[in-house]
C-alpha cells in the first residue's frame, strides 16, 4: 500500500521525467546514398564537407542513433543519419556534426554500436 508521500511521487514523476526516444534499430541494408554529397555541400565550410564525409562510411551506424540536437521529433528524421539527409540539420548544426565526429571515431576504434550508443548518450543523453 502507498503511503501519501509515496503516493504523491508517483502522481508528480511524470511531471519531471524526461522521456526519451530510444535509438532507432538500423535499417537492414541502409547506405549512404541519401546523405548530401561534396558537390551538394559547395559553399560550405571543409570542416562541415568532412563530417558528412565521415557518415557516408558509416550509414549503418548513423542509423542506430538517435540525434540529440532535438530534430528527432520533426516529420522524416528518424535517426542521426537522417540529419545528413537534404533538408536536414547537420550542414548547420553542431550537435549533429559533434554526435556524427564521435560516432565514426569510436566506429574506427572498433566499438560496437552499444558502446557508441552509451558514449553518445553519456554526452547528450
Amino acid at each position: 500500500m502507498f503511503s501519501r508521500r509515496s503516493f504523491v511521487a508517483v502522481l508528480a514523476a511524470p511531471a519531471f521525467v524526461r522521456l526519451q526516444d530510444p535509438h532507432p534499430d538500423p535499417r537492414p541494408g541502409v547506405d549512404a546514398r541519401d546523405v548530401m554529397t561534396a558537390e551538394q555541400l559547395n559553399g560550405y565550410g571543409a570542416d562541415v564537407r568532412e563530417v558528412f564525409e565521415m557518415v557516408r562510411q558509416i550509414p549503418q551506424i548513423a542509423d542506430g542513433l538517435r540525434c540529440y540536437c532535438g530534430c528527432a521529433g520533426r516529420e522524416g528524421m528518424r535517426s542521426l543519419l537522417t540529419c545528413f539527409y537534404r533538408g536536414g540539420m547537420a550542414t548547420h548544426c553542431e550537435i549533429c556534426q559533434a554526435e556524427a565526429r564521435l560516432a565514426y571515431r569510436r566506429h574506427r576504434e572498433g566499438q560496437t554500436l552499444a558502446q557508441i550508443r552509451r558514449a553518445v548518450e553519456a554526452r547528450w543523453g
